[in-house]
C-alpha cells in the first residue's frame, strides 16, 4: 500500500508581515502546494491522501476561502481524508460544518470527524483521533491505541495531531502524545504507521514508523524543514518506507548579519542579490556591529533597493544592535553651511545613543550627496 501524509495546510493564513500583494501570492502559494499534492500522488501512484490537521488556519473564514481550498482539493485524483486539528477544530462552528464546505465539498473529500477505526478499503484502516476542541485535557492518539487489538491481515495508520512528549516544550501537559504509547502500538501491531501533524518541520520521532510531515508550504521562521509532503509505502511485513517529496516553493529566512566596515556592507549587498526566488522570500534580519554614517547611508540604500523585488524585507529593532558612529570626514567633502551644517552637528552629538538620530543622519548625508 502506497499513500501520501500531509498535514498543516493552513488555508486561509495571514502573515502581519506581508503587503497585501505579497498575502495575495503567499495565499495562492498555499493553493498551488494542494494541487500539486494531487499531481504527486498521481505521479507516485498513491491510494489516498490524509491531511492530519490544521487544512484550514481558522474556523471562521471567509467562504472565498473555503471555496477555493475545496476547488483545489477537487484536483487530487484519489481519495482526501481530513483530520480536524487545533485550528480547525470539529465542534459546533466548526468550518466543517459550515454551509460553504458542505455546499462544495468534492465527493471524494472525506472529514474524520469521528474518533476510532475507518475502514477505508478492504485490508485498509484509518483511526483518527481529531480534535474537538483546541486544548485537549488527554492524550487522543494514545487514547484511540488504547482501545485497539491487533487485527492480522489490516493495515492500520492512526492519523493525529498534536505534540509529542520528546520535542513538546511542556511534557507534561496532558494532551501532550506520549511517544512510548505509540510505539508499544507499533511494536505489537495493533497499528503499522503513525501519521501526525502540529509541527510544521518534517520530523521522524524516535526512529520509528512515527513521523510529521511537516507544512507543504513555510509559515513561520523556526520552521527548519518546511515544504515537503511524504509517501508511504507500507509493504507485505507492514514495514514503513517514507520517501520526502517537495511541493513548497516560498522561504522565510531569519539572519544575523555583522556590519563593521564598508566592505561588510557591500558584501551584504551580494547577498542579497545572490538569493534566489526574491519574490517568494520572506526576510527577518538582525543586524549588529558598527559602521560610519557614509556606510549607514549605503545600507539604506541597499535594503531599500531590494525591499522593492523581495516578497518582505524587514530589519527587526528586537534583533538589531547597529552602532551609527559619526567620522570626521563623513561631511568634509560635502559643503555643508549654515542651518543643514548645524542640524548635521546635532544629530552627530544624538547618534551615539539614538537610534533615530543614526537614520535621520543617514538621510541628511544621503540628501547632502545627491545634491552635491
Amino acid at each position: 500500500m502506497r499513500f501520501l501524509h500531509t498535514a498543516d495546510w493552513q488555508l486561509g493564513m495571514t502573515r502581519h508581515f506581508l503587503s497585501p500583494e505579497a498575502q495575495a501570492r503567499f495565499s495562492d502559494a498555499r493553493l498551488a502546494a494542494v494541487r500539486a499534492i494531487g499531481d504527486l500522488a498521481a505521479e507516485q501512484h498513491c491510494e489516498f491522501v490524509v491531511v492530519c490537521g490544521d487544512v484550514f488556519d481558522a474556523n471562521q473564514l471567509h467562504p472565498q476561502v473555503v471555496g477555493r481550498a475545496l476547488e483545489a482539493m477537487t484536483s487530487i485524483p484519489v481519495p482526501v481524508y481530513l483530520l480536524p486539528g487545533n485550528h480547525d477544530t470539529i465542534d459546533a462552528g466548526s468550518v466543517y460544518r459550515s454551509a460553504a464546505f458542505k455546499h462544495r465539498c468534492p465527493d471524494h473529500v472525506h472529514v474524520l470527524a469521528d474518533p476510532g477505526v475507518h475502514e477505508i478499503a478492504p485490508g485498509i484502516e484509518l483511526v483518527a483521533a481529531p480534535l474537538n476542541v483546541k486544548h485537549p485535557l488527554t492524550d487522543l492518539p494514545g487514547d484511540q491505541c488504547r482501545a485497539l487489538v491487533p487485527n492480522p491481515g489490516v493495515q492500520r495508520i492512526l492519523v493525529g495531531h498534536g505534540a509529542v512528549d520528546t520535542l513538546s516544550p511542556d511534557p507534561g501537559n496532558p494532551a501532550t502524545i506520549r511517544t512510548g504509547t505509540l510505539s508499544d502500538a507499533l511494536a505489537d501491531g495493533r497499528i503499522h504507521y503513525v501519521a501526525l501533524g502540529d509541527r510544521h518541520s518534517t520530523t521522524q520521532v524516535a526512529g520509528r514508523a512515527i513521523w510529521y510531515s511537516g507544512a507543504p508550504e513555510v509559515t513561520d521562521f523556526i520552521e527548519t524543514d518546511p515544504g515537503n509532503v511524504l509517501v508511504v509505502d507500507l509493504d507485505r511485513d507492514l514495514e514503513a518506507r517514507v520517501t520526502h517529496h517537495r511541493v513548497g516553493t516560498w522561504s522565510f529566512i531569519a539572519a544575523e548579519r555583522h556590519l563593521n566596515r564598508a566592505a561588510d556592507v557591500e558584501e551584504f549587498d551580494r547577498w542579497l542579490h545572490d538569493l534566489p526566488n526574491k519574490d517568494r522570500t520572506v526576510l527577518k534580519l538582525g543586524l549588529v556591529g558598527s559602521i560610519s554614517v557614509a556606510d549607514k547611508a549605503r545600507l539604506d540604500e541597499i535594503t531599500d533597493t531590494h525591499s522593492d523585488v523581495f516578497a518582505a524585507l524587514n530589519v527587526s529593532s528586537r534583533r538589531s544592535d547597529l552602532a551609527v558612529l559619526p567620522d570626521d570626514h563623513d561631511f568634509t567633502d560635502l559643503g555643508l553651511s549654515g542651518i543643514v551644517a548645524a542640524a548635521a552637528q546635532e544629530l552627530v552629538g544624538a547618534a551615539a545613543g539614538d537610534p533615530a538620530a543614526q537614520d535621520a543622519l543617514s538621510l541628511l548625508y544621503r540628501l547632502a550627496r545627491s545634491a552635491a
